[in-house]
């Protein structure tokens, strides 16, 4: 359901042209606390609400037929730019207008998406930044093994409706032998799966579980979390913010850069530039996060190695 006062649609030509006098309407699909790194960014971009720029919210939660709603009713207010956050709301969007701007943040594979031709020149009306670098999945495997010498076994929590998921999962079930690992695809599509695959993790009994960013796994990632405490598995998250809320460790891109770097675009096209014109980014720097005291409540010693080379401890 759409949340806000209506827009008067425009072409896009003549959205390029707007003058300082009128505002600017940005849609936006499933507003979170993870959306105040690009509202903050777009005030010190001397963007006020109210005044030059009107956000207009659609709510989803994650559910694939309910973005492809919100999508449709946000193409059909007539905003100036649709921001989403993830594969499957920039698939929707994409669905729902060839025409007004696509900012996409976060994106795990856009190209495997079928949601550019390419991240130098993307093609079409969707533009953004991908939360994946090429060698990432290597890298996190890397890091479980220095944590975990003895490790063989490792599950990955993967939604098979996300695009950017499944690459991953190929990714993955090409790197794992290169470390002597036994791959297990943890899938869940829906949050009635979650029971499932908890089942199976206890019975297939991983040493530790890699997640992604999906939307509708992090809507439940608290569950997932207390689970892998309970049952003495590392867990291995994309994001910080899941190490904070308990899991053991992440590596992965600063998310709150990449929302404000989704609010870059959104003054770039709001000043008339195109989509297919700005290529999608992809992330040079990851951190990597450690939380001792999740390490210390599944009796895992982590190397002094390890955490010399980590961004942040949490202890």
């Amino acid at each position: 359901m759409l949340v806000g006062g209506a827009a008067v649609g425009w072409p896009l030509a003549v959205r390029a042209q707007r003058s300082a006098a009128e505002i600017a309407r940005v849609g936006v699909i499933d507003d979170s606390p993870d959306w105040n790194a690009f509202r903050r960014q777009l005030r010190e971009l001397d963007y006020v609400e109210g005044q030059n720029i009107a956000f207009e919210y659609g709510r989803a939660d994650a559910a694939p037929e309910r973005l492809a709603e919100a999508a449709r009713e946000l193409a059909q207010s007539g905003v100036d730019v649709i921001v989403v956050a993830g594969t499957q709301a920039a698939q929707a969007a994409r669905g729902a207008t060839g025409s007004i701007p696509i900012v996409a943040i976060s994106i795990g594979d856009p190209i495997a998406a079928g949601l550019a031709a390419s991240f130098a020149r993307p093609g079409g009306n969707i533009t953004g930044n991908a939360i994946l670098g090429p060698d990432v999945v290597t890298k996190r495997l890397q890091i479980l093994k220095d944590a975990i010498p003895s490790i063989s076994r490792v599950g990955f929590l993967w939604n098979p409706d996300n695009d950017s998921n499944t690459a991953t999962l190929e990714e993955m079930q090409k790197a794992a032998p290169l470390f002597n690992m036994t791959l297990i695809p943890l899938a869940v599509r829906k949050p009635d799966d979650f029971d499932r695959v908890f089942a199976l993790m206890q019975s297939e009994r991983p040493a530790a579980v890699l997640t992604t960013n999906d939307a509708l796994h992090q809507l439940h990632l608290d569950v997932v979390i207390d689970f892998l405490l309970t049952n003495r598995i590392a867990g291995m998250f994309q994001i910080r913010q899941n190490v904070v809320d308990g899991g053991l460790m992440s590596y992965g891109a600063n998310y709150p850069d990449l929302f404000r770097r989704g609010a870059l675009y959104v003054d770039k096209i709001l000043h008339g530039a195109k989509p297919e014109d700005l290529p999608i980014e992809q992330p040079v720097t990851f951190e990597l996060i450690v939380n001792l005291k999740t390490a210390k409540a599944i009796g895992l010693e982590m190397p002094t190695t390890l955490l010399a080379r980590a961004d942040e401890v949490i202890e």
